[in-house]
């Protein structure tokens, strides 16, 4: 493990990663995630053990195609070519990762700590007719759904609140779950031919299974279950019980990570 007292750089890597294949991003003992198979991928490469670090931990079966790692280097091994590396990286990740992207930042830089804000795109297929394509990642949910009274329900969302109503009840325990939402955007699109719509949301940070609960209760009121006002009780409740179901994990994609500009000077 890279001791952070003779890190000499940062190495920032973007990767997008299929869900299905993985036990979620964070490494487990015995169970294939993406974080093991990314540190076992840089160990080789730079020849020790590698001590990784996420912008978000994706739970199992959630998709990125943004998600951001940093990786303490030490002396010598800021010279390394990006190019060669992602070459490397992907030869070696196996199926179901691809590395995008490789640039450094200062010695001390945090994908997790150091990011202004995530987004996260969610797709669900309404209606009648089964997906095809997007079958593996999107939730079909077999209704019509008002988007209107979805946008009107999402409003009062937005700003800093406590979400303790929208993640899972045992993550939450003795935690402060005050986050900011900055979006909430749920539009209709066509991606391989087959119609859907796209809930966007954008934030600082979110909690355990917070988009999905977000979305699931979203698509209670699409669905004309309850009304667009009852979101702001959910909220007000703080209490998971209080809000509608977790919305599967294959419809949700981490989609960008952002961070400011001074990170990379």
């Amino acid at each position: 493990m890279a001791d952070e007292r003779t890190s000499v750089a940062t190495l920032v890597l973007t990767l997008s990663y299929d869900g299905a294949r993985f036990a979620g991003f964070a490494r487990q003992e015995g169970r294939e995630t993406v974080q093991g198979r990314l540190e076992a991928a840089l160990g080789t490469v730079l020849r020790r053990d590698v001590d990784t670090t996420g912008a978000g931990r994706t739970d199992a079966g959630v998709h990125a195609l943004g998600q951001v790692v940093s990786v303490p280097l030490e002396t010598g091994e800021e010279d390394v070519d990006p190019r060669m590396l992602l070459r490397s990286l992907n030869a070696l990740a196996g199926d179901g990762i691809v590395v995008t992207g490789a640039r450094l930042a200062p010695p001390g830089f945090s994908a997790r700590f150091g990011a202004q804000a995530r987004e996260y795109r969610y797709r669900l297929v309404p209606g009648s007719v089964p997906p095809l394509f997007l079958g593996h990642a999107a939730w079909w949910v077999k209704h019509d759904l008002d988007l209107e009274a979805m946008r009107s329900a999402a409003a009062a969302l937005i700003g800093e609140h406590d979400f303790r109503s929208f993640c899972v009840a045992e993550s939450a325990e003795g935690k402060r779950t005050v986050r900011r939402i900055d979006a909430i955007d749920i539009t209709r699109a066509e991606e391989l031919g087959e119609h859907c719509v796209v809930v966007r949301v954008v934030g600082n940070a979110f909690l355990h299974s917070m988009v999905r609960v977000i979305v699931g209760s979203l698509v209670e009121v699409g669905r004309g279950r309850r009304r667009a006002e009852w979101l702001a009780e959910v909220l007000a409740a703080r209490d998971r019980s209080a809000a509608g179901p977790t919305a599967p994990a294959q419809g949700l994609v981490l989609w960008h990570v952002s961070y400011p500009e001074e990170c990379w000077s």
